[in-house]
């Protein structure tokens, strides 16, 4: 039986001040949880010298047009994979290739065609550097060096005149189904960037703002700029809720990963901040809330006659694509109401223990449970490094208390990875 959306019928009341704890806390796990700028190097060193040659081969000559990344990389969202074993990042790649190359690939072997000389100048590749590749239904998958690992698909440029981006709109071919699909991974970063740059608006923002800012005053390293942290809202959201999925479900094995997708995630939570974020709410944390919370409304359930129901998602850049097709299965549907619940339920504990002052040993079960121990680990190495500078300093910091603990950490320029 699929559980209803949870809700919560009585938000616990917190503080201006642990709401700007809680804020430096989900900037600490994002930022261990993003790439380095090393990292980002490699990435980029990577994929550009796998498109210099994939735009340099006989069998893709005169019709690959770029080579671009999309996904999490482009939105902003990126977090570690969720195989722990390794510490390279995912990243997503679009061969993208011109309108007039559909002719080549009429017919329901076309889509397998396309494909096969993708992987087969791939192979070359991968056979000149050393690489392992992996072949998939839609896309390749490259091994780089250090653990990274890029998924490489083809598309084909195809106009939607009359429908929302449509002149970014393409085609992506699937071996199994033999047909090109619709799709338009630009389009959906244009989609994303206009939910992100909605204003929220903030009743309290200056009382949060000053609640970010008093630490300054009683001379411990001060927190992220508050408008740092408005700004780049909708992306930690979408990173914690990867991370926290990631944690809930562990490593995906196979046809048995339950895991709901990372677009159907990032849709539902772009969706909710677009119609939560222009609507009155005291601080960021009150919004968070409310998207986590009505995060499920957002998509449509439809009954079927079975008693079983279809939840439908539209690709915002491609009607015609369902982002939920992937959720239809009742094992599917009640584990991502039971992830839900688990969510509300998690950041209801680490609420709770900054506004209680349960202690640093509390709030770090509470953050290992809901993110990781790589992320706990985070917090604890922020909480050394901020007593160090102020013992560099000449200060005396007194930490008491887990609501005192995260409170601070020197301002840093932004980290959207972006275009």
């Amino acid at each position: 039986m699929i559980r209803e959306p949870v809700t919560l019928p009585q938000r616990p009341r917190i503080s201006m001040r642990s709401s700007a704890r809680f804020f430096h806390l989900v900037d600490v796990i994002a930022r261990a949880s993003e790439p380095t700028a090393t990292q980002l190097m490699a990435l980029e060193r990577s994929y550009n010298s796998t498109g210099e040659f994939l735009s340099a081969c006989p069998e893709l000559q005169g019709d690959l047009i770029q080579i671009h990344a999309h996904g999490s990389r482009q939105l902003g969202t990126i977090v570690r994979p969720r195989d722990g074993s390794r510490e390279g990042f995912d990243i997503d790649l679009i061969a993208r290739l011109a309108s007039g190359a559909r002719h080549k690939y009429d017919g329901e072997h076309g889509p397998a065609l396309l494909l096969d000389r993708l992987h087969r100048v791939l192979s070359r590749y991968a056979d000149a550097h050393g690489l392992r590749l992996r072949r998939w239904e839609r896309c390749a998958t490259l091994e780089y060096a250090e653990g990274m690992c890029a998924d490489i698909a083809p598309v084909i440029d195809s106009p939607l005149l009359a429908a929302p981006f449509g002149d970014t709109h393409g085609l992506i071919p699937d071996r199994e189904l033999r047909l090109f699909d619709s799709t338009n991974p630009r389009g959906y970063a244009k989609h994303f960037d206009l939910a992100a740059a909605i204003s929220p608006n903030f009743t309290g923002a200056v009382r949060f703002a000053e609640a970010m800012d008093s630490v300054t005053r009683a001379e411990v390293t001060p927190l992220p700029d508050a408008q740092e942290v408005f700004d780049r809202l909708l992306c930690r959201l979408v990173q914690l809720l990867k991370l926290h999925r990631n944690v809930a479900f562990g490593v995906a094995r196979g046809s048995q990963d339950m895991a709901p997708s990372s677009v159907f995630l990032t849709t539902l939570a772009a969706m909710a901040y677009a119609v939560e974020a222009p609507q009155p709410h005291e601080s960021p944390l009150e919004l968070l809330l409310d998207i986590v919370e009505r995060m499920p409304l957002h998509f449509e359930r439809i009954s079927r006659s079975d008693g079983s129901e279809e939840w439908v998602l539209p690709n915002p850049s491609a009607p015609r694509d369902n982002l939920a097709g992937g959720m239809n299965s009742p094992a599917r549907q009640e584990a991502f109401f039971s992830w839900h619940h688990r969510l509300i339920g998690d950041l209801k504990r680490i609420l709770h223990a900054i506004e209680n002052h349960e202690g640093m040993d509390v709030l770090i079960k509470a953050l290992e449970g809901a993110f990781g121990p790589h992320c706990a680990g985070a917090i604890q190495q922020d909480q050394t490094q901020r007593r160090q500078t102020s013992r560099v300093a000449g200060r005396v910091t007194l930490i008491s208390s887990a609501a005192a603990a995260p409170v601070s950490v020197a301002a840093r320029p932004h980290t959207y990875f972006g275009r």
